[in-house]
């Protein structure tokens, strides 16, 4: 696979595994045989951040688990030395842990499950 630029945010004082985002970004990448060099960049914000972000971009003024913004819905942004952009994930630490509490998980495998499901959504797949 080529280069994958995996920038991550974490509000101080949520603790997350970084390297495990980034092999969800791969292993996404890898099912659907995208070998262009690309970024996604990563953020874990608390429920505030991200009441205001779902009410900004969805009207909806209500904290959500994930959000994403695939680059392609914006302005077109020419790739820079052939990298590809593909958009932002942005994800609800305190949501996460109600949501992995509920259903019996780890902390991590639910935002890895969330990562990989928001990479479906910036690669323009859907569940239908």
């Amino acid at each position: 696979m080529s280069n994958v630029n995996v920038p991550i945010y974490i509000e101080s004082r949520y603790k997350v595994n970084r390297k495990k985002i980034k092999e969800s970004v791969l292993k996404v990448l890898s099912e659907h045989r995208i070998n262009a060099s690309c970024e996604v960049s990563v953020a874990i914000v608390g429920g505030r951040k991200m009441r205001a972000l779902n009410k900004k971009f969805r009207n909806i003024d209500k904290s959500t688990n994930v959000l994403s913004f695939p680059q392609q819905e914006g302005d077109m942004v020419a790739p820079v030395a052939n990298v590809l952009y593909l958009g932002d994930i942005v994800i609800a630490y305190p949501k996460v842990i109600e949501e992995a509490a509920r259903e019996n998980m780890f902390v991590d495998e639910k935002v890895q499950e969330l990562v990989e499901h928001s990479m479906r959504h910036l690669l323009g797949i859907h569940h239908g």
